[in-house]
């Protein structure tokens, strides 16, 4: 087993938290001198700066060490069914700017990643970002999304997608990596890093036009064997046969309580709406309609997060997307306690999500981050 590189530091201080030399000693075994050889590399290249002095245990007080998220910039995007946020951050997933374009998957991969690559260039160009370089760039989408690939695999919502070379596309235009992920992968990675960065185990499900849910255990995605964990829209309710699932099925989760669904029910009470941002813009207002729609749909939702609650025994459950709001909070609430034994719930907090539009950004620019900053990584462009 090699020992650890500059890599492996960087990633003990911007991941671990380990703050000055001497914990960095403790946490490697490495000597005061090695340890020494190991940063030199990461501060000459400003990815790793030092702070104040820390609290001393004996002699002079120590300087601290923290990830430089200076040391550029991160361009990212979260697509959604009828509009996408394109944003570029810093290194910590600070939003410096953005614009919320009206392009929609349904236009197809080219025209969607064309309108996001230009975007960002005029929005590289503001004076907030003041002329950082580009690191990265990453790209949420929603749908299932191959970790081995960054191609989406088998979208049911985004025609003309399967396997398109998302990551290549971005790549190519702005000539940096590229990530791509899915939505509710994102969001959760953003959620847990801002708000619940001590939860071991994290499950967010996103409610908006279609549903999904990303899995964090110990600060890491958990994606499966081909990026297919969390697609839980598509597991079938015995007690709704007939509905009709956009995905060509019936009986799926989000025929008949996703955004989408709740849009079309109430179109037909006579309150028009197309997509889960409608209705989002409905609870909003406070129609009581929307209101029990997504009530009643949170307690269908509660069916099928019982059983991931049950399985995964998470510590934080964060309801996301358009829907996110008291009515589908207390829906899913009144389902999954119901469903699930009270030690699978007694150390579980269920909230509404924090960050709002930004999880998905924040949470790119995380993965974006540890694509382009991960110990191999750095280990291969300074050597160990």
């Amino acid at each position: 087993m090699l020992a650890p590189g500059p890599g492996d530091l960087l990633e003990l201080v911007r991941r671990e938290g380990a703050r000055t030399r001497a914990e960095i000693q403790a946490l490697t075994g490495l000597s005061r001198v090695t340890v020494a050889q190991r940063l030199t590399p990461l501060l000459q290249e400003g990815l790793l700066r030092e702070t104040g002095p820390h609290e001393s245990t004996g002699g002079r007080r120590p300087r601290g060490l923290e990830f430089n998220s200076d040391h550029g910039v991160v361009v990212v995007a979260a697509l959604e069914t009828t509009r996408t946020r394109a944003a570029v951050t810093d290194l910590a997933g600070t939003v410096l700017t953005h614009a919320d374009l009206p392009v929609s998957v349904q236009a197809g991969p080219q025209a969607t990643l064309d309108a996001i690559v230009g975007a960002s260039r005029e929005l590289l160009e503001s004076d907030a970002v003041g002329g950082r370089a580009v690191r990265g760039v990453g790209v949420a989408l929603p749908g299932p999304v191959d970790p081995a690939t960054w191609r989406p695999s088998e979208p049911p919502i985004m025609p003309g997608w399967d396997a398109y070379p998302v990551g290549d596309h971005l790549s190519e235009a702005l000539g940096v990596p590229a990530a791509v992920e899915n939505d509710a992968n994102a969001m959760a990675v953003g959620e847990q890093a801002v708000r619940h960065p001590r939860s071991p185990a994290l499950v967010l499900v996103k409610v908006s036009t279609g549903i999904g849910a990303g899995i964090v255990v110990d600060g890491r995605l958990f994606r499966g064997i081909d990026g297919g964990a969390g697609d839980i829209g598509h597991v079938r309710l015995v007690d709704q046969p007939d509905a009709l699932c956009r995905c060509g099925s019936h009986g799926c989760l989000a025929a008949s309580a996703s955004g989408w669904a709740v849009a079309k029910d109430l179109t037909a009470l006579g309150v028009p709406a197309v997509s889960g941002r409608d209705v989002r813009a409905l609870l909003a207002e406070g129609n009581p309609a929307a209101a029990r729609l997504t009530r009643e749909a949170g307690r269908l939702i509660g069916q099928v997060v019982a059983a991931v609650v049950s399985l995964v025994n998470p510590g934080v459950l964060v309801l996301g997307g358009d829907l996110a709001s008291t009515p589908l909070l207390s829906g899913v609430r009144e389902t999954l306690y119901r469903r699930t034994l009270p030690r699978a719930t007694r150390h579980l907090e269920v909230t509404l999500g924090a960050l709002g539009q930004d999880a998905a950004v924040i949470g790119m620019t995380r993965t974006v981050v540890d694509l382009v900053f991960g110990a191999t990584a750095v280990n291969e462009r300074i050597g160990r």
